[in-house]
Parts: structure tokens; sequence; C-alpha cells
């Protein structure tokens, strides 16, 4: 699908709140080893590639990571003491081939330059996929198509959709084209023209496959534009205005690309693949008087879609949106004050075109404040003659972007909270894919459509979205262990009590990553990663717990060649030991990938995961069963989940947290 895009001072819990902000880039900045490649690093890549090749297609352009140990003596140190280099990844097709390129970009030299012979393709290019849209309609068979349908050519547009990989002994770098109509609606998704297949050679630029079948109903573009300039009265639900209002300015400080707010600190960091990466987020202790590490690394690693229509216009339709578009890549600008509240500040960074070309992205990112949650509470009445009532205002931080591809948009979100848990969130709206049918009503419905109809003509697919996190938890330190703890029925038969049963807990170490492999709704009920290292001061591990999203497990049988692909969703929690390439759980070459690089292959060596250095991966996934309210476009579907401290603080990080409107006029 063709992207939208051408695209932390001390904590004091008497201020948490009342602590004043400067949110624009810091003039005196020093370039943090994490941050996003800028404009000028862009421009290096390019010029030392081109000099090596004439002619070269930028398939991925992104910083190498640092090696671990050097960027946390770095972060204990400050750039005064510590030289971390500065390196560029490149993925690039010359003559026909995938190359891996390192580059030094101090020294301006290649470092390594290897051909890929593997299974595979790099992301397509923004490019390259506007290219082959055009296509169709120099071409005579699909100009026969069109007219014979009785539409209008000037009315069509195209989209690209990857292919996959279902057997085939040989694969090339192909991509298919989806084609709708436009007149009267901008709604293309919900306009799709169907009968016919598109098959192009991304490399020659070319239509190399061509059919055209049964010939459906196009949907009618009635009720399905959604800009707000095309809409007529009544208007509704009635909204009133809500005002965000901050005199003492806001409560954060963003320095370059590194945050800090209430007790936390962290780095916001940009990769044309994964999009936002959070990094090195560490929360200050008021009572141990230090900052404690929590978060080394966190980011969407893969997003895998299947679609559930296996016939001949649908099966291929096994999207991973990261490996295969790039969530980067297909990052929008935020609209001020409507995806991002009057309150919020802006990151911007850039992209690179496939000549190797920056292209600036504005308004990327945005970072706000969220109020009027309740942080905690209690009303005690039980105490003769008192009546206590205390409650305080939560206030969380959020770091925000929007990732659209092709017809779906999904708002990714980073909620920090001041209690000490860090809560990424996904939100889904956008188009259905919608498939066309001669079918009007429910009761003509003869056989599985493989999806709802949601209006006439039009069939909204089944499907799935499963976000894969990669999360390198450093809990108090690099050496952690993988917690299960599940909850146990006794049933109590000795006669020592009225009762018949209790419940109680039994908590296992996973010794190797196969002990790790976790399916949600099934038992251990509790999972936690624990520093056995560092200790409360009653003795308990300290740790963090991972509050999953709802479940869902994939439908697929195992050996089908969508699932061979994205067998990282075969469990819902998996734990690896860290390994600075073992970043994308879809392999790094995804287009038309066979399953051979992904996390599923990469846990088969069973690594010992006991007091090591560790990444947790976390499996979010919603099955979406269409309805006629996700049509013309849909509301927000959301799912969430939580890294939540358990036994990380002696006690409560809040209990003396003010609420906002106590702190107003507190002696700075």
């Amino acid at each position: 699908m063709v992207s939208t895009t051408i695209k932390f001072a001390l904590f004091s819990a008497l201020t948490l709140l009342s602590l004043r902000a400067v949110v624009s880039v810091n003039p005196i900045h020093f370039q943090h080893p994490l941050d996003p490649l800028t404009e000028n690093e862009y421009r290096i890549v390019q010029k030392i590639v081109l000099h090596k090749y004439p002619k070269v297609a930028f398939h991925y352009i992104g910083l190498d990571d640092p090696e671990k140990d050097a960027i946390l003596k770095w972060e204990s140190f400050k750039p005064s003491a510590i030289t971390i280099p500065r390196k560029s990844f490149v993925i690039a097709i010359i003559n026909g081939k995938s190359h891996e390129i390192l580059i030094d970009l101090r020294l301006k030299s290649i470092i390594s330059d290897t051909i890929y012979t593997g299974n595979g393709f790099p992301t397509l290019s923004v490019e390259e996929q506007g290219v082959a849209i055009q296509l169709p309609f120099k071409y005579p068979p699909f100009v026969a198509s069109v007219k014979k349908r009785g539409l209008n050519i000037s009315e069509v547009v195209c989209s690209t959709f990857t292919m996959g990989w279902f057997g085939e002994e040989k694969s090339t770098r192909t991509a298919r084209l989806d084609c709708f109509m436009k007149e009267t609606t901008v709604n293309i998704y919900v306009r799709p023209i169907t009968g016919i297949t598109i098959v192009v050679d991304l490399g020659l630029l070319k239509i190399v496959e061509y059919h055209d079948r049964d010939v459906e109903t196009v949907p009618t573009a009635e009720n399905t534009e959604y800009q707000l300039s095309k809409q007529s009265p009544p208007f509704g639900p009635k909204q009133h205005s809500l005002a965000s209002h901050q005199p003492q300015g806001p409560g954060f400080k963003i320095n370059g690309h590194s945050v800090s707010w209430a007790n936390w600190k962290f780095h916001i960091g940009f990769d044309v693949r994964a999009g936002v990466i959070i990094s090195l987020a560490s929360i200050y202790d008021l009572e141990k008087h230090k900052s404690r590490r929590v978060l080394y690394k966190g980011y969407i690693s893969e997003l895998f879609v299947p679609y559930q229509d296996p016939g001949d216009e649908f099966y291929f339709k096994t999207f991973f949106d990261a490996g295969e578009f790039g969530f980067g890549l297909s990052t929008v600008s935020l609209i001020p004050n409507r995806d991002c509240p009057p309150n919020a500040q802006f990151i911007d960074t850039f992209i690179h075109s496939d000549d190797g070309t920056p292209i600036p992205l504005k308004n990327a990112v945005c970072v706000f404040e969220q109020y009027n949650n309740i942080m905690w509470r209690h009303t005690e009445t039980g105490i003769p003659n008192e009546f206590i009532e205390e409650s305080r205002t939560e206030v969380n931080l959020i770091v925000r972007s929007v990732v659209t591809v092709g017809n779906y948009d999904n708002i990714i979100d980073w909620e920090f909270k001041a209690s000490g848990s860090i809560k990424p969130a996904i939100a889904l709206s956008g188009i259905l894919e919608i498939k066309g049918t001669n079918i009007k009503h429910k009761d003509e419905i003869k056989e599985d459509l493989h999806g709802i109809l949601v209006s006439e003509n039009s069939i909204g697919i089944y499907h799935d979205h499963f976000y894969i996190y990669y999360l390198d938890l450093d809990i108090d330190g690099t050496h952690n262990s993988f917690e299960k703890t599940s909850l146990k029925t006794v049933r109590i038969t000795d006669g020592s009590s009225k009762r018949k049963s209790y419940w109680t807990t039994e908590t296992e170490t996973a010794k190797t990553e196969s002990d790790a492999k976790i399916t949600l709704g099934l038992a251990p009920g509790e999972l936690a990663i624990v520093n056995p290292n560092k200790k409360t001061a009653v003795g308990n591990e300290v740790g963090y717990r991972l509050i999953p999203a709802i479940p869902a497990h994939p439908l697929l049988v195992e050996d089908d060649y969508p699932q061979i692909r994205g067998a990282f969703t075969n469990y819902n929690v998996w734990v690896t030991p860290y390994n600075r390439t073992e970043k994308w759980a879809g392999g790094l070459f995804v287009d038309h990938s066979r399953g051979e690089d992904t996390l599923a292959v990469w846990t088969k060596k069973n690594r010992d995961i006991v007091n090591k250095d560790i990444v947790m991966w976390h499996v979010v996934g919603i099955h979406h069963v269409p309805a006629q309210e996700d049509f013309p476009i849909m509301p927000l579907l959301s799912t969430a989940f939580e890294l939540r401290p358990t036994n990380f603080f002696d006690r409560n990080p809040v209990l003396k947290t003010l609420s906002p409107r106590d702190v107003v006029g507190c002696p700075k």
C-alpha cells in the first residue's frame, strides 16, 4: 500500500506538576548517540554510496545501533568522557542485488559492503510504488477492462500491495496492484474495482501478469465521504469545547530528543522502519535519591495483518507493515489541536527518498500532558466521628505518533505515569479493506463472504492486526530474569479451616527461551522481569510486571505460508537474551520472505535467560470482525498493555504527590 508520506532534574514530589519547561530544542545541544540521523548525515550516506555506485536505490537508511555497553557508559559519564562511533546501516538495491552497507559517519567511509543472498527483499520504496501505480493507465488490457465495466478511467486510482510467499521455489520483487474509483468521494478504498489481477515487477517496473475475471458491482460513493467540508447538516452528537490551560507552562522539558518529566527521563528516537523508539527510560526514586533504569529500548518491531479471504483477489493480503512498507516511512505529520491537544509540543525528523535525499517530516511526534485521571484515592468512614476523603489527580505524559499504511491509521502512544508505569497503547482508525459484491442485503448471502456486509455491495473482510513490541527492559541494571507466577487453587482437607479452598501463588524462573514462550489466557497468571541481584528493604526482588493487552491468538494453521512468516505471533510473550542484531521479529528482509529469519527461528537455540541481559517481546493482537459502524471510516478501536512496577519501590512512589490545584503558589 502506498505510504501517504512522500513524505530530567531531580524529582520533587511537592513540585511534580509545577515544573516549568522550555520545550523547544535547546540551542546548546550535544548530539545524543541514539539521536536519529540528521539531514547532514543522510547526505553523507548518499554521497558516500553514490561515489562508489553511480546507480543506487536506497531502501533503508538508519542509525546503526551503538554497542549497548558503550551507551550505558556514555549515559553515566556523559559526552565529555565517552566518544561513541556514529554509524549508519544501509540496505540498498544495486544492479538488482540487495546490499548491506555499514558507514562510519565521522570518518565518512564505508566499513563493510555485503551482498545479501538469502530469501526476501528490502522494504518497498515510496518512489517505486509511485511509478508502479501509474503503469496500468498505459496498459491496453487494463484500459479495455475499465471500459468494459463502463467506468471513467480518469476517475481510477491504483495502489500497491505486497504479495507474500506461498511456497514458490523462486521469488522476484513483485507487487500486486488493486484499483479503485475516486469520483465524488476521496474514500477510494471502499470503492474497489474487483475481478482484475495486476502484478508488477518492481525491478523492471513493468506489468508482468494480468487477468480479468468476473465483473462485480463497484460499490456506490453514496454516504462514503468523510471530509468535513463535504458534510451537510444535521451534525452531531454535540460536543462542547474543552480548553487545556497551563499557566506555569508545561511540566516537561525536551532537549534535542531527550525528555524529562516529573520523575522520568527518556530519549525519543526515530527510524524509517520502526518509527518512534523510546530509549533509556529511567525513573527517579525519591527515597533512594537516584535515577533507576527501567527500559533500555522499546519500539514496535513488526505489524502482521493477515486478511481471511482465501480467494484469488485476497489470499495474498498478509501484510507486514513495518518490514514491507516501513513504519517510519509511513509516519504522517500530526495535526495540531486534532491529533494532539493544544498543550502538545512537536518533534520534527527526517526520512529519505530512494535516491537517499533526506525528506523533512514535520510534527512527526507530539509530547503532551494528559490531566484528570485519578492517581489514587480513599474515603474513610470507619473511624468514629471522622470523615476522611483523600484523592490525587493523575497527570500522565503521552508520546504520540500516527502511522498510516494505505487504508489504516495506527495511532501509537507511549504513556508514562509518575507511579512508574509505562503504558504503550494502539488505536486503529481509517478505512476497512472492502471487497466489492453484487449482494445488497444479508438475505442474499448463500456462501461464506469471509467478512461482513457493511453496506450495499461492500464486504468488510475479516482480518487481524498483530503488533509485536520489542522491550529491552533493564530493571535496575542489565542482568534480569523472567518470572512466571501461577495462581494455584488449594483444597483444604485436614479440617484446619471452615473454608474448603483458597488460592496461592507459585513462582518459577524461566531458565531458557522455551520456558519463556507464553500463551496468555492459560497459566501462568503473572509475568514479570525481575532483577535477582537487587532486593527491596523487606527482601523482595525488584521488578516490573507485564499487565498484558486482551490476548489474541493466531487462528491460521502453523504450516500456512503467512503464518510461517508471522510465526512470531504463535505466542503472546517471548524472552530472548539481548542480541544487537535481533531487532526485527519478522526478519531483516521481509518482502517475499519465507520465515527463515524470525523470532520463532532465533528462539530455537533455546538460550539461557537467567540473570542475563534479556529482551521481552509482547504480541498485541486484534481480531477485527468488521461492523457497519466501521463504515465508511471507523472510530478508534484501541488496545493497550502496561509495564507496572512490582516491588520496584519500597512503597507507593506517588504518596506525597500533590494534585495540580494544590501546587499553585507553592514556593519554588
